[in-house]
C-alpha cells in the first residue's frame, strides 16, 4: 500500500511539474505577443507617414480590424491543421496588427495615464489567472455564462455608438471590466487543464492558442480599464 501511494504521489508530481511546465510557454508566449503590440503601437506613434496612412480615414483602421478578426478565426479553427510554426508566426502577425489598430489609445490618453492603467491591468490579470490556475472550483458554467456577456457587450458597444449616451458608456465599461477579470479565470483554468491531457508533440499548439486566449483577455481588460482611468490629451 505505502508503495502504491509512493508511486501515485510520483506520477501526480510529475504531472503538476508537466502542467506547470506548460503554462510557463503559454505564458511566456503571451507575454512576448504583449511586447510585440507595444512595439508595433510605439513605432505608429513615432512615425508620422505611417499614422496618417491608418488613421486619415475609416477604411484603412477597419480594414485592420477585419485583417485582427480574420487572423483570429484562422488560428483558432486551423490550429490542427496547420503547423506550430504557422499558427506562431499567425499569433505574431496578429500582435503587430493589433498593435497598428490599438496605437489610437496613444491620441487619446496620456502616457502616464496609459502607464497607470497597464499596470492595474497587469495586477489584476496576474491575481485572476494565479485564482484560475489553483482553484479547485469549476468555473466552467462560470465562463459559459460570461462569454454570452461579451456578446451583450458587442451588442450594447455597437448601439451605442449610435446613441453617444454616456452612462450607458461608463455601464458597459463596468461590465466589461468584471466579464474579462472572470474570463480570465476561467480561460486559465481550461487551459491548465487542456495541457494535462496534451501530449508533448502538441503542446507548442496548445500554447500559442493558449497564449491567443489570455493576450485577449489581457488587452480587453485594459482597454476598458482605461475608460475609467485614463486621462485625455488636452
Amino acid at each position: 500500500m505505502e508503495s502504491y501511494n509512493n508511486n501515485n504521489s510520483s506520477s501526480i508530481s510529475a504531472l503538476d511539474a508537466y502542467v506547470s511546465a506548460v503554462m510557463r510557454v503559454v505564458y511566456t508566449k503571451m507575454f512576448l505577443a504583449l511586447l510585440v503590440t507595444a512595439a508595433t503601437s510605439w513605432f505608429v506613434v513615432s512615425n508620422s507617414a505611417i499614422t496618417q496612412m491608418i488613421f486619415s480615414g475609416n477604411f484603412s483602421f477597419f480594414a485592420l480590424i477585419i485583417v485582427e478578426l480574420g487572423l483570429v478565426i484562422a488560428i483558432t479553427s486551423a490550429i490542427n491543421k496547420i503547423s506550430q510554426t504557422v499558427a506562431t508566426l499567425l499569433f505574431y502577425l496578429f500582435a503587430v496588427v493589433n498593435g497598428l489598430t490599438i496605437s489610437v489609445i496613444f491620441f487619446a490618453y496620456t502616457l502616464q495615464s496609459i502607464a497607470f492603467t497597464f499596470l492595474i491591468a497587469a495586477g489584476v490579470f496576474a491575481a485572476m489567472s494565479i485564482y484560475g490556475y489553483f482553484t479547485k472550483n469549476d468555473l466552467t458554467k462560470v465562463g459559459t455564462f460570461l462569454y454570452m456577456g461579451v456578446i451583450g457587450l458587442i451588442i450594447a458597444g455597437v448601439v451605442n455608438l449610435f446613441l453617444h449616451n454616456s452612462t450607458l458608456h461608463y455601464v458597459v465599461s463596468f461590465i466589461g471590466v468584471a466579464i474579462f477579470v472572470g474570463i480570465t479565470a476561467w480561460d486559465t483554468q481550461k487551459i491548465k487543464r487542456m495541457a494535462a491531457m496534451t501530449p508533448g508533440e502538441s503542446v507548442g499548439k496548445l500554447a500559442t492558442i493558449g497564449a491567443l486566449n489570455l493576450y485577449l483577455d489581457f488587452i480587453n481588460l485594459f482597454l476598458y480599464l482605461l475608460r475609467f482611468f485614463g486621462n485625455n490629451r488636452n
